[in-house]
């Protein structure tokens, strides 16, 4: 009898080397077919991947409500990451076919990555091993450097990663706030954190302001040149969510003007960066949407997408299901 095929669809120009696929070979070998199938963004998808009962989908390509349509014996689209705006949730739904995503397996490495820049930034790491290269020693930059325990560190989503990084922000010191409406009720008392009931309450108290929400319609744009103005003069955006939820423009902007002392973004809007202007905004901070990235990281998201498809095909309930 024929295996079902499980299809590992990435976009052409991502490093994936491992064309064997041996990670999920180890938890499909005996159960699937694999195949690794790479495309242009927006390149029409071939037949095999059509025919695929589940589907591992890195960053991309665009799983639209076209491509949903066309799929005729898919059980499951998996996502290797935490994102999943890539696909069309709603179309898959309505076709019944689950979409899940691996919401976890990061959390240590973003969490790790938000404080890494908030660190970055107010202790002025960049311009004082600038300095140092030039061989000087006046520490040009000593009235911008803050002590942490006076700073609040304003968490904008409490889920997974977002817990995770405020229990280190309050670990090194900081006081950290959040605001998420979706978080269950009396969560704060349990981690010893302090809930505000909007944002605009958030951006008018912190010193650091962290992204920490899923990238969806309601999020898209969520902080703009308004969020950015309603920031306290002289304080810090770090983003290490999608870049998509923070408007670049008026970032770069407060930048250039003082208003924000530093941003660290792991993520911009439209990434990667497009222009030398851009890349030459004073007191910016930017990594190469990279926070995820560990060897123990990678291997446990690919693992578990292996372990989801394996039940897709077998026809057992699947976990993390987004729609």
């Amino acid at each position: 009898m024929t295996k079902p095929l499980v299809v590992i669809l990435c976009p052409k120009e991502f490093k994936f080397t491992d064309n064997q696929a041996t990670v999920e070979q180890a938890f499909l070998a005996d159960v699937a077919e694999i195949r690794t199938v790479r495309l242009d963004f927006n390149a029409p998808f071939p037949p095999e991947v059509l025919d695929a009962a589940a589907i591992i989908l890195w960053h991309g390509p665009l799983v639209d409500a076209r491509v949903v349509a066309q799929l005729k014996n898919c059980r499951a689209i998996i996502r290797n990451g935490v994102g999943f705006d890539s696909v069309d949730i709603a179309a898959a739904a309505a076709r019944g076919i689950p979409v899940c995503n691996v919401p976890d397996y990061g959390t240590e490495e973003v969490a790790d990555h938000a404080i890494a820049l908030t660190l970055a930034l107010v202790r002025q790491l960049f311009p004082l091993d600038a300095e140092a290269k030039r061989l000087g020693w006046k520490i040009e930059v000593a009235a911008k450097m803050r002590r942490l325990r006076t700073l609040t560190f304003g968490l904008v989503g409490l889920g997974r990663i977002g817990m995770a990084t405020a229990l280190r922000a309050k670990a090194f010191g900081l006081r950290p706030i959040f605001f998420d409406p979706f978080a269950p009720v009396g969560m704060h008392k349990a981690l010893g954190l302090e809930r505000v009931a909007s944002l605009p309450e958030l951006l008018g108290a912190a010193d650091i302001v962290s992204i920490h929400c899923p990238l969806s319609d309601e999020t898209r744009g969520l902080i703009g040149e308004r969020e950015i103005a309603a920031m306290k003069p002289g304080s810090f955006l770090v983003n290490t969510a999608r870049g998509d939820i923070v408007q670049k423009a008026p970032v770069f902007a407060a930048l250039r003007s003082g208003h924000l002392a530093g941003a660290g973004l792991d993520v911009v809007e439209a990434e990667p960066l497009r222009t030398t202007e851009e890349a030459a905004t004073p007191n910016l901070i930017v990594t190469c949407h990279a926070a995820f990235c560990s060897p123990e990281g990678i291997i446990e998201m690919r693992s578990t997408s292996a372990k989801i498809a394996r039940a897709a095909v077998l026809g057992q309930p699947v976990w993390n299901r987004v729609n």
